[in-house]
């Protein structure tokens, strides 16, 4: 059975290089990005132990890391790549991940772009 636990960061801001069209691939855009993670927090809660927690910094860290470590063209894409990271870490059983870019080259009033995509643990993983 999945946890019904979670954990989310909202409104971690960055800027990066994310776009397809030709400005976007050298001119930093700005991002918005919400991350919430699925995982049993029953023995935290139960003991409150900062041993048994998955370490909020530690999350903050490894988005900034996935999407600082490249150029995006596709937020899809940019998302996956965190996704597929924070799957990594040990207790998590699923995320969701939606990025935001207010500066979406759209002609019209937006506020923002969003994609939002949730990933689950592959059985055996």
């Amino acid at each position: 059975m999945a946890a019904s636990d979670c954990i989310s960061l909202k409104g971690m801001r960055f800027h990066t290089l994310v776009g397809v069209l030709p400005h976007e691939q050298h001119v930093p855009q700005p991002l918005e990005l919400d991350l919430t993670v699925w995982l049993s927090l029953r023995r935290v809660g139960e003991t409150d132990s900062p041993s048994a927690l998955l370490d909020y910094r530690d999350l903050y860290r490894l988005t900034a890391e996935t999407i600082g470590a490249s150029h995006h063209r596709l937020l899809e894409a940019l998302c996956e790549k965190v996704a597929a990271r924070v799957l990594e870490l040990g207790d998590v059983s699923r995320v969701r991940v939606a990025a935001r870019k207010p500066h979406a080259p759209i002609s019209g009033p937006l506020d923002y772009v969003e994609v939002m995509l949730e990933r689950e643990r592959r059985p055996g993983a």
